[in-house]
């Protein structure tokens, strides 16, 4: 096995609200005030690329395969929901070659010990595309808190474990 010293992370937002507001945005310098769970993503796993999207199926895979070329993990935040219009799981699940189910599992336990029976309505998908990993966070600030919690703690496992079967 082999230490990895640098995970290069992309963040991607999906909300059609903001989107309608500020329209594509990309780049880790352009990301809207008012995207408080972007920005934290950003910062907190120094991520090196960011885009702001709309909850729109094609948009949202477009989006994830362009920016898993320069990235080794990708994480969205938003669309996560049961309304008709949160697709990113729907977006991103067909494009995965193998789920990481563990990761919505303890997600929705760490939640359940947090907001109760209402942990229910919590989705979250994680899954391997290429070898490079991608974690769908809902949109809110605590939901991304807990996500990169998780994330930070298991990350380069998952990619040691990817990366061994490369060699």
């Amino acid at each position: 096995m082999h230490e990895i010293d640098d995970v290069r992370f992309g963040v991607i937002t999906i909300s059609t609200s903001r989107w309608k507001r500020y329209g594509y945005v990309r780049g880790v310098d352009f990301i809207p005030m008012d995207d408080e769970s972007g920005r934290f993503l950003v910062d907190e796993l120094n991520a090196r690329d960011y885009m702001l999207i709309p909850d729109d199926i094609l948009t949202i895979v477009e989006s994830v395969l362009s920016m898993l070329k320069d990235v080794d993990v990708l994480v969205t935040t938003g669309g996560t929901g049961i309304s008709p219009e949160d697709l990113t799981i729907e977006a991103v699940k067909p494009l995965v070659d193998r789920e990481i189910e563990g990761f919505g599992e303890i997600f929705r336990w760490l939640s359940y010990q947090d907001v109760g029976e209402r942990a229910i309505l919590t989705r979250t998908f994680a899954g391997v595309i290429d070898e490079k990993v991608v974690f769908c966070l809902p949109g809110s600030l605590n939901a991304v808190k807990l996500g990169v919690k998780i994330i930070k703690s298991q990350v380069k496992h998952i990619l040691i474990h990817l990366r061994e079967k490369q060699q």
